[in-house]
């Protein structure tokens, strides 16, 4: 007893501090990391609620705050993961098609995007997905020589490619079937980071404006601040919002998507998450399911409607690929719910983006 007295009290502060320390908005790693886990800390947050009621101490009006700390948690994480339950309405809706009405492949992109992890050596497995799957574009991320090499066999069907292998886990591999116009490889905040934009001219003609990012994380092993990651995200939604037409912006953004970053780039790119009121398609860390959460993302504008969206099976990554399959069929009511700056988002992203560079 004498030790669950001392383990339960400290185990009880653990969960509430970590629950809340990332609102410090301070961009060191070591607070940066806790907007990471917040579907383990509700859970880790309902078990010490439980422990508390039934073993903990309630002696001193302290013991008290307790309780307090782990509801608020428990109401706090419940509010950043409902968006992601089927309990929220939807930011993206599905396209749906009557009886006996044609499905319009002509204004179909179906895009697959795979964090490959540098070091696997399961190249066929991913080749596999690939000609199971068929997108009309993938993004590699993490590509290096060797996988640009091991893809040689499937890029025959994929003639309109940029690809920028690295061997420092952040190489870029681009392939489509759809022509690719007006593409560029870019180093946006920093010289060995890039990033992709280009168009896609689906067959009814309509250009498709796409961002491929893959920003540092930061972490003790990567970068000691997320200045830099959030800086390119908020280059690239400004650029996203000032688009006329369609916007696709897909990668491992290494920031999940409840995260303040996350959610800022979201109204200042004005940009929709498939993923809202569907699940959290949670593509990390793929061999741990108790650490997991969702770092690849695929945000779209307004003109497009849903027609599938899934969690491909593991290829030897720590991550999972994900696959998406979009249709430009632009609706002039959902206008109104494109996602808009609030208080000194603008601001904040100057800033932020004038220190990163």
């Amino acid at each position: 007893m004498d030790y669950l007295t001392l383990f339960l009290p400290a185990f009880i502060w653990f969960v509430i501090i970590a629950s809340f320390v990332h609102l410090i908005r301070l961009d060191y790693w070591w607070i940066r990391i806790w907007d990471f886990p917040h579907l383990q800390l509700f859970v880790l947050a309902s078990i010490a609620l439980v422990a508390w009621v039934f073993t903990g101490e309630k002696s001193e009006w302290t013991d008290a705050l307790m309780p307090v700390g782990l509801s608020a948690a428990l109401l706090y994480q419940g509010w950043l993961i409902y968006p992601y339950t089927s309990f929220h309405k939807k930011q993206v809706h599905r396209i749906l098609r009557k009886a006996g009405e044609a499905s319009n492949d002509k204004a179909t992109i179906r895009l697959m995007v795979a964090n490959v992890y540098m070091y696997n050596t399961r190249t066929p497995d991913v080749c596999q997905l690939i000609s199971k799957y068929k997108p009309d574009v993938f993004l590699i991320l993490e590509g290096n020589k060797a996988w640009a090499k091991a893809l040689e066999s499937v890029q025959e069907q994929y003639p309109f490619r940029l690809l920028h292998p690295l061997e420092n886990t952040y190489g870029m591999l681009l392939y489509s079937r759809l022509p690719l116009q007006n593409a560029e490889l870019r180093f946006l905040i920093q010289d060995d980071i890039p990033s992709i934009y280009g168009q896609f001219k689906l067959p009814s003609e309509q250009l498709i404006h796409f961002y491929g990012v893959h920003p540092m994380p930061p972490s003790p092993t990567e970068h000691y601040r997320s200045t830099e990651r959030d800086a390119e995200l908020l280059i690239v939604g400004k650029e996203a919002r000032r688009q006329k037409g369609p916007v696709i912006v897909a990668g491992d953004l290494n920031d999940v998507a409840w995260s303040h970053t996350t959610r800022l780039f979201q109204r200042i790119s004005g940009l929709l998450d498939p993923r809202v009121g569907r699940g959290l398609f949670s593509t990390f860390h793929a061999r741990y399911f108790f650490l997991r959460w969702p770092l690849d993302h695929v945000f779209v504008s307004h003109h497009f409607r849903l027609r599938y969206l899934k969690r491909l099976p593991n290829c030897g990554s720590d991550h999972f690929p994900i696959l998406i399959e979009l249709t430009y069929a632009p609706d002039p009511a959902r206008a109104v719910d494109i996602p808009q700056p609030e208080g000194d988002d603008i601001q904040e992203s100057n800033e932020t983006i004038k220190e990163a560079r």
